[in-house]
């Protein structure tokens, strides 16, 4: 079969384009793969459970009787340890789990050590 002359340059002008437009909108149109976009999706639920529960396990740490002198504690323990010093005091422990989430004892400390949850201790 015998294609026409000015077919040829149309299809590599539609192979470069469709090249192209994919390059721009992957890198810079926000396109995404499906794998990309559920890891994308499970880190900002992760994220919002951490945001939701949080000021549950600030709470938690308040309420603790010693709460004044463990505070004076957590302030001693260094920035690396602080998340095991709330998981081994058991504040961030969600009922019905089996330990404490790394991500939400470092979100935790973060707010007992905040100025304004330190004051409320």
């Amino acid at each position: 079969m015998k294609m026409p002359v000015e077919v040829k340059p149309a299809l590599w002008g539609a192979v470069c384009g469709a090249a192209a437009l994919a390059i721009l909108g992957f890198t810079w149109g926000g396109w995404m793969t499906a794998g990309s976009g559920a890891i994308q999706a499970n880190q900002r639920a992760s994220d919002a459970v951490v945001a939701a529960l949080a000021p549950i396990c600030a709470d938690n740490f308040r309420r603790d009787q010693a709460s004044v002198e463990r505070l004076v504690e957590l302030k001693k323990v260094s920035t690396w340890e602080q998340a095991g010093f709330i998981q081994r005091g058991g504040w961030a422990k969600i009922p019905g789990s089996e330990a404490a989430d790394t991500t939400l004892s470092r979100a935790c400390a973060k707010l007992i050590l905040d100025d304004k949850v330190a004051g409320k201790t």
